[in-house]
């Protein structure tokens, strides 16, 4: 929708719901949004840093706070529902997806599971275990993904297979989940990827043996976008297949973007003929029925305009910025170990700052931002890196910015150091599916080119680990991973100047080369270049790192 208001979002679903409300049974519909890191296809939304730099933080109060405010702002523009958390744990940072998990290790991933709670709301003791929870009007339905395996897919193929015995699913991938229906989660999403060859969209000893009647799942379970398509090839090639396959399973809801007509004439068919048995229909319609009277929609169908104010509010900024300063992990911290090059100086007399990443919201902020795939520019309200630079450098402080200096730049004796912010562009699903992890756009000889004759502060924007060169890195004076910031800024330069010390740590593993990939924590041959837990601090120039 583009730069639509908040109001236009509200007026969109109150248009729908109005609709519905006036059906034969007036049941109102749920809608929903892939609000994964705050409210982030609304313009002018607060957006938080993606779920690897929240893993960063460590911080469950910080991640459920959080929740809160995006479920504030996406009930205020009307909407339900979100498709969040994504509790995969990515063991692999090949994969295009890899900044929605929280950590490779799954004890992260369960701990930062806290931000159902602040979506949802926290359940009352006594709550029966595995029913759906909802604590009121400013709190949104959740929705835990991607069930299961799908950060452990071979190579780290977007929608791969994830081989493995039950056991090892079971204590990396399905975990998270335990906490979240501990929580009352509402809704759990099949992933598109398989296990040992089965797809999850399909496979009814995990959706249905496993999920419902093993772990007490009481919510409904929902499709991802034409997910049931892929359970044929060509995808959708064999549609009655496809409902069959995945409603028998046990998916309660499909999500048919396009085909519906389709959809509901294949599967009225398969009910009528009894391949689909009535009882799986009166299953799924009380699961999706149930989580509908938990979140009050018919008592309160349309939006609550009281809280259109909320959208992108000041409050919530200044939590994406707390969140954004205690994301970041400092890597490297001075040539010399007895001698720390941050904090910087504000009042130097001159500051360079390069790279094409220090003045772009757009890939400050990555993928799910505004557009499915993100984009680059202002596509939103924000302030970039530079911007934070501008506002915290001291008053007679030049700040030059040139996105690759020229040589009579790079040759000035008043150039105090550079800031150079590089990284990756912005990707969702498999267009970010990347073998080789370089620093994308030339930026290793960017970096190399300005730390030949300048001291140096590298600031890295990915979505996972980059290479970073031996040589490299022995000429750059310091390395900060600001993964994928989100809106505010200025929680970088809230600690690159020394207004808070750094506490980030890493909650994946910093690899060498990819020819060490997959490798994980916890492996027999773990050889990391920086390992899980590890991050520098000013305060006793130490290690932060956790065991």
């Amino acid at each position: 929708m583009g730069r639509a208001s908040a109001a236009d979002w509200a007026d969109m679903v109150d248009f729908f719901q109005h609709y519905a409300l006036q059906s034969r049974l007036g049941v109102p519909i749920i809608y929903g949004t892939d609000a994964v890191h705050g409210h982030n296809n609304v313009y002018g939304a607060t957006v938080f840093p993606h779920n690897v730099g929240l893993g960063a933080t460590r911080d469950v109060d910080l991640v459920r706070r959080i929740g809160a405010a995006t479920a504030l702002e996406v009930r205020a523009t009307g909407v339900h529902y979100t498709f969040a958390p994504c509790v995969a744990v990515c063991r692999d940072p090949r994969w295009g997806r890899c900044y929605e998990s929280y950590s490779e290790d799954p004890e992260t991933v369960r701990k930062l599971t806290s931000i159902v709670s602040g979506l949802q709301g926290s359940p009352p003791v006594g709550h029966p275990e595995g029913y759906p929870y909802l604590a009121g009007r400013n709190n949104v339905i959740a929705c835990a993904k991607h069930f299961v395996g799908d950060g452990g897919t071979k190579r780290g193929i977007n929608e791969g297979n994830t081989l493995s015995s039950f056991d090892d699913l079971e204590k990396i991938h399905l975990v998270p989940y335990l906490d979240c229906i501990s929580q009352g989660v509402c809704t759990i999403m099949p992933s598109y990827s398989s296990w040992n060859g089965s797809k999850m969209h399909s496979d009814k000893f995990l959706l249905t043996n496993i999920l419902k009647d093993k772990l007490g799942f009481k919510g409904f379970v929902i499709s991802d976008w034409e997910g049931i398509d892929r359970l044929s090839q060509p995808h959708g090639s064999d549609y009655r297949y496809c409902i069959l396959a995945s409603i028998t399973a046990g998916v309660d809801m499909v999500m048919v973007p396009f085909r519906y007509k389709h959809f509901l004439d294949d599967l009225m068919s398969l009910v009528e003929s009894g391949e689909i048995p009535m009882v799986r229909i009166d299953d799924a319609v009380s699961r999706i029925l149930r989580v509908k009277f938990v979140a009050g929609l018919f008592e309160y169908p349309m939006t609550d305009r009281s809280l259109l104010d909320v959208v992108g509010c000041k409050m919530h900024r200044e939590l994406a910025r707390e969140a954004v300063r205690k994301s970041l992990v400092l890597l490297k911290n001075g040539k010399d170990p007895k001698k720390s090059f941050l904090p910087l100086d504000r009042n130097a007399r001159s500051i360079l700052v390069a790279g094409g990443h220090a003045n772009d919201i757009g890939l400050q902020c990555g993928g799910w931002t505004i557009a499915w795939h993100g984009d680059s520019g202002r596509i939103t309200i924000g302030t970039s890196i530079l911007d934070a630079i501008k506002e915290t450098a001291g008053e007679q402080t030049e700040v030059v910015y040139e996105r690759h200096p020229s040589p009579s730049t790079l040759a000035r004796k008043d150039i105090s150091f550079a800031i150079v912010v590089v990284g990756e562009p912005p990707y969702a699903e498999s267009l970010g599916d990347n073998a080789e992890l370089k620093i994308p756009f030339n930026g290793t000889e960017l970096i190399r080119s300005i730390a030949n004759l300048l001291p140096t502060l590298v600031i890295l924007i990915s979505g996972r680990p980059l290479i970073l060169e031996s040589q490299l890195l022995e000429k750059v004076d310091a390395v900060v991973a600001a993964w994928l910031p989100g809106t505010e800024g200025k929680g970088v330069t809230d600690v690159v100047f020394g207004d808070y010390d750094s506490e980030g740590v890493l909650p994946v593993t910093w690899f060498k080369s990819v020819d060490q990939l997959p490798m994980c924590v916890g492996d027999q041959c773990y050889d990391p270049l920086f390992p899980v837990g590890f991050g520098l601090r000013f305060s006793m120039d130490s290690l932060a790192q956790l065991e």
